[in-house]
């Protein structure tokens, strides 16, 4: 049975003394209080009713235990559910707004130890990045690593200041001061330099990021040098990747299929625009696919999804993309229907090619869908003898298409009646 309203109750280190007169009234007239151990030793014996842990894993039992304990407790009164802190940031307060909808959830939060570190930073926490690094790869971190950006880390590990530093040392942000912040609020709040010691589980790491002058850069906007990315020669070069990208154009949320993957460059970047951003590479070879991981954890995106197989049939199963970038087989039968037809309306999809029969199949697609076919040459500086001569890159074809309302798949269409 699910109840009427679930409160969640924000709560900090300092205990029960740092809740509202709201938030102590809810919790002393409840009959069931769920929190996580940490969070239930901090209430007074006298407060609340039965009180119960939260399960491990959180989900499918979270659902369960609501269920079970929707309603009243032997207390007759209503159900509440601990969280650290602001419970809509990274927060259980936001699960249950998903499980239960927001008219059954009532939060009450309390400062989050994001608000609370930058205070103590003195830190305009509008122009600070946050990343979760919760039970999450340190790896989440590296984009949010840019010159003069202030970046606070959420960290659940003893070791997290110390794994921080040396991939800032890795990054070229060994210069960057980092401050560690425990048990903000508490009677055991520390504040101080990351020293290479453990620290307290309940921490955040505070990085005021420096990049040394030899260092280069890796910004979030498309277009990152090859030399960023671990390739066999199989990757859609800098200026084409930016051009194709700029064609995609990225959505926060949305999710890209990168079909042909090679290197992964195309995924990568899409997700690297926005942590919100998705996307899945499909490549047939196995040493590719283990590349395309490897280039994702180095470059912060280690949540690209990584699909073996060849299109069209990799494709079947997949969940429905927002864009689709084709970097490779669009001579193959059925691979551009089969992405064209995966798209909704407002869908994009770009594909390149620099063979003459590629060129071929996409100015047929070209002339059926529409969009735009353009041709991109690219000449480099390089010596020839004592002197600097203009040297050539293959040239690539792309078209680009964006699906409208109503338009679905033309009858019979493929790459030889293009």
């Amino acid at each position: 049975m699910l109840p009427q309203t679930v409160i969640v109750i924000g709560i900090g280190a300092d205990g029960w003394a740092g809740l509202s007169p709201r938030s102590q009234a809810a919790i002393e007239q409840a009959g069931v209080v769920i929190g996580g151990p940490r969070q239930l030793a901090l209430l007074p014996d006298s407060a609340g009713g039965r009180r119960i842990s939260l399960p491990s894993p959180l989900q499918p039992g979270l659902s369960e235990l609501i269920a079970e304990h929707g309603g009243a407790g032997p207390a007759g009164g209503g159900l509440v559910v601990l969280a650290s802190g602001d419970p809509m940031f990274h927060g259980i307060g936001s699960t249950l707004v998903r499980l239960l909808g927001p008219e059954r959830v009532t939060v009450l939060p309390h400062p989050s130890s994001v608000s609370l570190a930058a205070a103590r930073l003195g830190w305009p926490l509008d122009d600070v990045d946050v990343v979760s690094l919760v039970g999450r790869p340190l790896e989440l971190l590296q984009p949010a690593l840019q010159p003069g950006r202030r970046v606070l880390a959420l960290t659940a590990e003893t070791s997290a200041a110390a794994d921080i530093r040396a991939l800032l040392d890795r990054r070229g942000f060994g210069a960057s001061p980092v401050t560690v912040l425990a048990d903000l609020g508490g009677p055991a709040e520390t504040v101080g330099p990351a020293d290479g010691r453990p620290h307290s589980r309940l921490a955040i790491v505070a990085i005021d990021c420096r990049l040394a002058p030899a260092a280069a850069p890796l910004p979030r906007a498309p277009g990152l040098p090859d030399d960023a990315f671990e390739e066999d020669g199989q990757i859609t070069k800098r200026e084409i990747r930016a051009l194709a990208l700029a064609a995609l154009a990225p959505v926060p949320g949305q999710l890209l299929w990168d079909v042909g993957a090679g290197s992964g460059s195309i995924g990568i970047e899409w997700m690297r625009t926005h942590p919100a951003s998705r996307a899945v590479a499909v490549e047939p070879r196995a040493d590719r696919r283990d590349r395309i991981i490897r280039n994702a954890a180095a470059l912060g995106v280690p949540g690209l999804v990584v699909v073996a197989g060849a299109a069209p049939e990799a494709l079947a199963g997949l969940p429905r993309p927002d864009a689709v970038f084709i970097g490779g087989g669009v001579t193959v039968d059925g691979v551009v229907a089969a992405c064209w037809d995966a798209l909704d309306a407002g869908g994009r999809l770009v594909a390149n090619a620099v063979t003459i029969e590629g060129e071929i199949t996409l100015a047929g697609w070209h002339r059926v869908l529409g969009g735009s076919l353009t041709r991109i040459a690219v000449e480099r500086a390089a010596g020839l003898g004592g002197f600097t001569a203009w040297r050539p890159a293959l040239p690539v074809v792309q078209w680009s298409v964006r699906k409208t309302p109503g338009e679905g798949s033309p009858a019979g269409q493929n790459q030889e009646s293009a």
